[in-house]
């Protein structure tokens, strides 16, 4: 099956978030700021991937 546009723009969140999360657990974090920025990112990925999840099963039940 081809990919979609959701599916290309869930694979890129999910490297932006993959690499977040190797920042903050690798230890290069330099202080509360930065671990908050990092952090902030982190949940507001996980929102957009929520959103792209629940677009993409309402975008199937519209072709049922």
């Amino acid at each position: 099956m081809a990919k979609t546009v959701l599916d290309v723009l869930k694979e890129r969140i999910e490297a932006d978030k993959a690499s977040a999360t190797n920042f903050l657990v690798g230890g290069a974090v330099k202080d509360f700021s930065q671990y908050k920025e990092t952090a902030g990112l982190l949940r507001g990925l996980d929102t957009c991937l929520g959103y792209i999840e629940d677009l993409s099963r309402n975008m199937e039940y519209e072709d049922d």
